[in-house]
């Protein structure tokens, strides 16, 4: 293949080129035609998967859809299982010290007043740290490797826990801890993002946020099980981070060895099949991956209103999660629970997450443009916990523990933003300052949910119940301002090109290899 191209006349198969006129993957029923495609300034030798994508031309319609077929059900079983398990484990780290404060590791420690409150938050200020710098490291480096490596650290980190003396340990311990974690999930979305297109992406993802749950539900059982053990020579709570360090430890080789980094790399699938995949994923107009920094990208995600309107809700779920991750033990006890039974109780909340979260996902792919208006009616069921948990009663703490439950729904604004970014924004590094937008902001909304739950109004926490009930308006305020912005975005687009055909689908392709944004790709379209 030559080094550089100017001019590529390309056969076509737009009987499966994706178009994305009202923001979802479409079907152009076309026989193929011949289209000439104009590549400027592009060195093909450097552009992931633009070999494969060429590949996949010569296939026939019959020959494509087959192996299209098998090659979505390889990688649903060789990805989702390890964002799945990975997922688990990382979420499982981040109960862990929620679980270690229902035994003795507060006293032990010596936590006292507001110091618990800022062990919490100090994994966040960790977060906050490096989830800028982790973002831009995913775009450079191969990010299965990088993700395996950072399972392996956060491993022996988790296991380090069980030397803390005293309150400074812990911070510092904690702050290390977070900085680790920083990276995971935009990894995770990155992953999800190059093996899926924009239609299959949603219910992939929440199904892999949705073992947020099955998180919940394990380390709900070990909390539960190593509270009863006597005869240990370590804590109940030094136990929780030993057995959880050693599972993320032995995690680390399997996904080393199973994760591929990118389409191109998937040693699992055949060349053809490879080729397949390629053309599939281009489809959703943002290429496969471009590890060249570009500087002004980053100006175009800082002036982004979308970007930024998604980053507060960000903001919100992070206030929401760093008070409910550190504090539903804490809520639970207050209605009058033993700590066991406070730990044991947390379980139902997993599969709770679970179910909610990938109905969110099966919502999403089966119901066109509904990504906004799942976001809005995601937050109705916590909203009214919350406002149940600030307005019952002491007496009734069985419907309190029912509106507790309710708060783990937090998964699914998450994961909706996830969605968000990933489907409409392109082009690598203005989503690599995406992503770091809204992580940093979602670290920052950690560090305030878990320091507007004060000691003194416990049981009821009347200041934390206030906030997170603010953010949740915040959030269906914003999810609907977002789909109208997106809505004028998309009918701006469609007047400017009089409308939308087969060449311009094709060209919207090419210019997502060449690494265009949004902005620049006059054939893109936003997803609702």
């Amino acid at each position: 293949m030559k080094n550089s191209v100017e001019k590529s006349e390309a056969l076509v198969d737009f009987g499966s080129t994706a178009s994305r006129i009202t923001g979802e993957t479409e079907t152009i029923k076309h026989p193929k035609i011949s289209v000439k495609s104009f590549i400027q300034e592009i060195n093909e030798d450097e552009i992931v998967g633009f070999e494969l994508y060429e590949q996949a031309k010569n296939l026939t319609d019959e020959e494509e859809q087959i192996i299209r077929k098998k090659v979505l059900r390889k990688v649903d079983m060789r990805i989702i299982p390890l964002l799945c398990i990975t997922y688990t484990l990382q979420f499982l780290d981040k109960l862990s010290l929620n679980y270690a404060s229902a035994y003795s590791m507060v006293d032990d420690l010596n936590l006292v007043g507001q110091r618990y409150s800022w062990v919490a938050a100090i994994f966040n200020f960790g977060y906050l740290f490096w989830a800028l710098p982790g973002n831009y490291i995913i775009q450079r480096v191969p990010v299965a490797k990088y993700t395996g490596f950072l399972i392996f650290t956060w491993s022996i980190i988790l296991i380090g826990h069980i030397g803390l003396k005293n309150y400074g340990g812990a911070l510092v311990i904690r702050f290390i801890l977070g900085m680790f974690e920083a990276s995971i999930s935009p990894s995770c979305m990155l992953i999800c993002g190059s093996f899926y297109t924009v239609k299959d992406q949603p219910i992939r993802m929440c199904i892999f946020l949705s073992f947020n749950g099955v998180a919940t539900m394990l380390g709900a059982l070990l909390g539960f099980g190593l509270g009863h053990v006597t005869s240990a020579k370590l804590e109940s709570w030094k136990l929780i981070f030993l057995v959880i360090g050693l599972l993320n430890l032995a995690w680390s080789f399997v996904f080393l060895w199973f994760c591929p980094d990118s389409p191109d790399k998937a040693k699992f699938l055949t060349e053809e099949e490879r080729a397949v995949l390629v053309r599939e994923v281009a489809s959703n107009n943002q290429g496969i991956k471009d590890s060249h920094f570009k500087k002004y990208q980053v100006v175009e995600a800082l002036c982004d209103v979308g970007v930024w309107m998604i980053a507060f809700v960000g903001l919100a779920c992070g206030i929401v999660n760093g008070g409910v991750s550190n504090f539903a033990s804490s809520l639970i006890r207050g209605y009058g629970f033993s700590g066991l039974n406070a730990t044991a109780l947390q379980l139902p909340t997993g599969a709770i997450e679970l179910v909610v979260v990938a109905a969110a996902g099966f919502v999403i792919f089966n119901v066109k443009n509904s990504r906004c208006i799942v976001l809005f009616c995601i937050c109705i069921p916590p909203l009214a916990g919350l406002v149940g948990i600030h307005t019952i009663s002491m007496e009734h703490k069985w419907a309190l523990v029912g509106c507790t439950f309710l708060q783990f729904i937090i998964g699914g604004p998450v994961i909706l933003c996830w969605i968000l970014l990933n489907a409409n924004v392109s082009g690598f590094s203005k989503k690599t300052i995406s992503n770091g937008i809204w992580f940093t902001l979602y670290a920052t909304g950690n560090i305030i949910g878990a320091n507007i739950f004060f000691a003194r109004q416990a049981p009821k926490y009347v200041s934390g119940m206030v906030g997170l009930i603010i953010c949740y308006v915040g959030i269906m305020v914003i999810a609907i301002l977002l789909r109208v912005l997106l809505m004028y975005r998309n009918k701006k687009k469609n007047e400017e090109q009089g409308g939308y055909d087969n060449e311009k689908a094709e060209q919207a392709i090419l210019d997502g290899f060449k690494g265009l944004t949004d902005f620049e790709n006059k054939g893109f379209r936003y997803s609702l």
